[in-house]
């Protein structure tokens, strides 16, 4: 990748474009990142930077990370990630990323953390039909069905789609379009959904696909 950064999503909302039509956007406030770190294939064996973002105050940071802020003589952030770029050696640490990086029009990849919906049930998990609503399906309508036959193999197969956890994961979407850029602000205009809730952490890096 030759470029990434990472934002907070603020929510969704709609652009009008000249000829009046309406394009549904996430916001997401995307940097000033610092680079905390820099890793070079001579020390690390490969080419990176790890980036800092939003600051935190001094007592909420464990000891350890103190030193590692205090080598890189960088202020304190609350969110750090690394990015294998392609231009890393040209950076230097304490240079600041911010949402200009990324142009309108570009397509770009967003990693983030879906929303948590609990223990959930097979209708709403795996998006299984519910059972036929007449006499003699019930009393449940929204239960998982049959397992698999009883006499052979007289068990359930590994990977069965069943209720369970769902949601609070790490998703990727590939190829999403930036629609506009406020650099004074550090706002970015992605078109679509991304993954996650208000105020959540996001990843935003060139797409691999375009």
């Amino acid at each position: 990748m030759k470029k990434a950064i990472i934002g907070k999503k603020l929510g969704m909302t709609q652009i009008f474009t000249e000829d009046g039509s309406v394009i549904p956007v996430t916001l997401v406030e995307a940097g000033p990142c610092t680079v905390v770190q820099k890793k070079t294939a001579e020390t690390d064996g490969y080419s990176a930077v790890q980036l800092g973002f939003q600051d935190i105050v001094e007592r909420k940071v464990t000891n350890p990370l103190k030193g590692h802020f205090k080598k890189s003589g960088t202020t304190l952030k609350k969110y750090l990630k690394e990015f294998r770029l392609e231009g890393a050696d040209a950076m230097n640490v304490g240079d600041t990323v911010s949402a200009d990086t990324f142009a309108a029009g570009e397509a770009v990849d967003v990693t983030g953390i879906t929303k948590g919906r609990g223990y959930t049930g097979a209708v709403k998990r795996w998006n299984y039909k519910t059972l036929r609503m007449t006499h003699g399906t019930g009393p449940v309508h929204r239960e998982v069905g049959s397992m698999g036959a009883c006499s052979s193999p007289s068990r359930v197969f590994k990977n069965k789609k069943m209720a369970g956890q769902y949601g609070n994961e790490q998703v990727t979407i590939l190829n999403l379009k930036v629609v506009k850029i406020d650099a004074e602000n550090n706002i970015v205009a992605i078109r679509g959904a991304i993954p996650g809730a208000k105020n959540g952490i996001v990843f935003i890096r060139d797409s691999v696909k375009a």
